[in-house]
């Protein structure tokens, strides 16, 4: 079994989740966010549209907050990057729901249109990113580090890039199941009894649906054909190893959820979180279902804060922000490129978890016929 070292103090914040709720009414968004030359901030498509840089910082500092959502402190080192944002440029950075899905931000953003209350910025899984791209809820910006990102994890309008990602694993408690499972194949083991979960409900959270496209592939499925993971779900539903407790920090070190389907560094953070507190938590990539995805970011339409929300992109795509995710164990997009310009934190690159061959990606159509396929089947595979 390959098991992943942890190292220490790796999420800023540990398990502590900060949710600062927004106000329940407030003014319009602000348009009025302008650069020197009077250009609106909820119009320009690039730092340099609006001035430069230094022109986006001055109107974002003006606006004073940012409004984000489903974002937990303990994902992927989200904690250090509102802080780092927040002491860099003095923005406070308020987050609501921050165990919420990708679902939920995008119903925030069409439920509160026209409110200060709706979220400026949005972490989406990638098919969610699509379809919110689709419903024309996302403004076309394109940070500095746009062209250094790969092709097929961007969209070509700049509604949407790809972020920091990872593949789906398996973490489990090594104290509480006698021999943790290493492939999907194992997961149907008698012995795994009401202790296999997933991290939310696959319709509404992309790491849920990974976890069933990487069943799939595990199962003879494909991009193309997600079914096998339903029917993989299915067999774990009837065999009694599936649990419906959708897994969390805290149902991790309660116990409820041993072994937990879900993304690598999420997993793999909480072998550091946990190991101070006698929860030894191991990590393995299944080979027999290597799925690797990436979360993207995006900026609301008719954010509050445009200036803001635009800045936080910024951020998020320069070094510091870049490196904050490796430091996570997630991988950022633009680690090819600071690898070669010599800005990628080594020390952090060298503690991710080991996986072979080169990661592939659905394409759009893929993803949305996958989804489509698991909104209708999943409640279905996994009921009674």
């Amino acid at each position: 079994m390959t098991v992943f070292q942890p190292r220490t103090a790796v999420l800023t914040g540990g398990l502590v989740v900060a949710a600062l709720a927004l106000s329940a009414c407030g003014a319009a968004p602000d348009k009025a966010s302008t650069g020197a030359d009077g250009k609106s901030a909820a119009s320009a498509t690039s730092a340099a549209d609006f001035g430069g840089l230094d022109a986006l910082v001055k109107a974002a500092k003006k606006e004073g907050t940012l409004h984000a959502i489903a974002l937990p402190r303990d994902w992927a080192n989200y904690g250090a990057l509102i802080d780092g944002f927040q002491k860099k440029y003095g923005i406070k950075v308020e987050v609501e729901n921050p165990d919420g899905s990708s679902q939920d931000e995008i119903n925030a953003v069409t439920s509160r249109k026209g409110q200060d209350r709706a979220p400026d910025v949005l972490d989406l899984g990638t098919s969610f990113a699509l379809s919110a791209a689709q419903q024309g809820l996302l403004a076309s910006y394109e940070v500095t580090a746009y062209d250094d990102i790969p092709e097929g994890q961007k969209d070509a309008q700049a509604r949407w890039y790809n972020d920091y990602g990872g593949y789906i694993s398996i973490g489990c408690d090594d104290k509480r199941v006698k021999t943790c499972p290493t492939s999907f194949k194992d997961l149907l083991k008698p012995e795994y009894k009401g202790q296999v979960a997933l991290n939310g409900n696959p319709t509404k959270a992309a790491a849920a649906f990974a976890g069933v496209y990487a069943a799939s592939l595990a199962n003879g499925g494909s991009f193309d054909d997600i079914q096998p993971g339903l029917d993989f779900f299915a067999r774990l539903k009837k065999n009694g190893n599936y649990t419906p407790v959708e897994s969390t920090p805290a149902t991790v070190e309660k116990g409820e959820t041993p072994i937990t389907i879900d993304w690598d560094y999420l997993n793999a953070g909480y072998a550091d979180e946990f190991k101070s507190k006698g929860l030894d938590w191991k990590v393995v990539v299944p080979d027999d279902g290597m799925f690797s995805q990436y979360y993207s970011q995006a900026i609301n339409k008719d954010a509050p804060h445009p200036a803001a929300a635009r800045l936080w992109q910024e951020y998020l795509y320069g070094a510091e922000g870049q490196n904050l995710w490796l430091q996570g164990y997630a991988r950022p997009v633009l680690m090819p490129a600071m690898e070669k310009a010599g800005t990628l934190d080594k020390d952090a690159a060298a503690k991710l978890p080991e996986v072979s061959g080169t990661p592939a990606f659905p394409s759009e159509d893929q993803q949305n016929k996958a989804k489509t396929v698991v909104a209708q089947g999943w409640g279905k595979a996994v009921s009674g």
